[in-house]
């Protein structure tokens, strides 16, 4: 499925991603609410799964807080004009997503009781971020780390990696080069993610460091 992650924080549960799986991934790993989102582009498969949003509002009690840079709430405010439309929005909550838009900047924040270091990543042409929470790192679809991100990655027990597929990509790692960041990083551990069929799941594993290995679908990693 399309990459989305959520972590389990002090006030609740942060999902970093809205992939157009979500409904799935939320009831396969028996996740019932969703207190908080964190973007880190614009780009279809981290966004078009947004509208599962619409219960949570509901169990909440508010809008769903939504953090994000400025490009990518207007692409929301494009892709789901439904759900800021003065009508709409008057509908109970859970007929359409109720969303609280804040926006996100290089400087740390405070979310769910949690301090997360935005980590601006070189994805092509289009801006991105990946996030650090304590000693774990999310950067999905990088192609290359500004150094002064790179600064921000020190010290990492878990890194997730940006892996697409084994031959080089104009937008995003492949295998060669998220080997080598990973190694130049030097996280105790290292998944790769955002991977195309093209990485026999197996046969890749075993060509691998043992300090790297595949992210899989349901993959829960303990941020203690």
């Amino acid at each position: 499925m399309r990459c989305s992650v959520v972590l389990g924080l002090p006030e609740g549960n942060l999902l970093i991603d809205t992939s157009p799986e979500l409904r799935l991934q939320l009831i396969g790993q028996d996740i019932g609410l969703v207190h908080a989102v964190l973007y880190t582009h614009a780009h279809a498969d981290h966004l078009f799964g947004l509208d599962d949003l619409r219960l949570f509002s509901h169990y909440l009690g508010r809008d769903v807080p939504i953090y994000c840079e400025e490009h990518v709430e207007e692409q929301i405010r494009r892709a789901f004009s439904y759900a800021f439309d003065p009508i709409t929005r008057n509908y109970p909550a859970g007929g359409v997503p109720r969303l609280q838009l804040e926006r996100v900047t290089n400087e740390p924040l405070e979310l769910l009781g949690q301090r997360i270091t935005p980590i601006r990543i070189i994805h092509g042409p289009n801006p991105a971020f990946g996030y650090r929470i304590g000693d774990v790192a999310y950067c999905t679809d990088v192609k290359r780390f500004p150094p002064e991100s790179e600064a921000l990655l020190e010290g990492l027990d878990t890194l997730i990696l940006d892996c697409l597929r084994p031959e080089p990509h104009v937008t995003h790692m492949g295998l060669d080069e998220a080997v080598e960041t990973a190694q130049r990083l030097g996280a105790r551990r290292t998944f790769f993610t955002h991977m195309g069929h093209q990485l026999e799941h197996e046969a890749t594993n075993q060509s691998l460091p043992p300090e790297i290995r595949l992210a899989y679908d349901g993959l829960s990693i303990d941020l203690a």
